[in-house]
């Protein structure tokens, strides 16, 4: 299995949501590693790496995000793997 990484800016009404807390369950959920953190802009930054599928799959989910979020849209690069082995919430950048 290939492992492949993205990092993903998350933009629209997406703090305060409980956006990060759902991607740690949903990448949790997938099998990925990465991490989340706010930014100080009002957006949501990601790196999420694992299989193909996966991350597909999780990108997928998150245009919608937790109920209470509104996801205006999602800048995505790939990146990659760094060979992290768990999904971890990080301080606000």
């Amino acid at each position: 299995m290939s492992i492949i990484a993205r990092h993903l800016m998350i933009l629209g009404r997406v703090q305060g949501v409980f956006y990060r807390n759902w991607t740690v369950e949903t990448a949790n959920s997938l099998h990925l590693a990465g991490w989340v953190r706010n930014r100080m802009d009002g957006s949501v930054e990601i790196l999420v790496e694992g299989s193909t599928e996966a991350v597909d799959q999780f990108i997928a989910f998150a245009h919608d995000g937790p109920p209470a979020a509104r996801v205006a849209r999602i800048e995505i690069s790939e990146i990659a793997p760094e060979g992290l082995s768990s999904f971890s919430k990080r301080p606000t950048a």
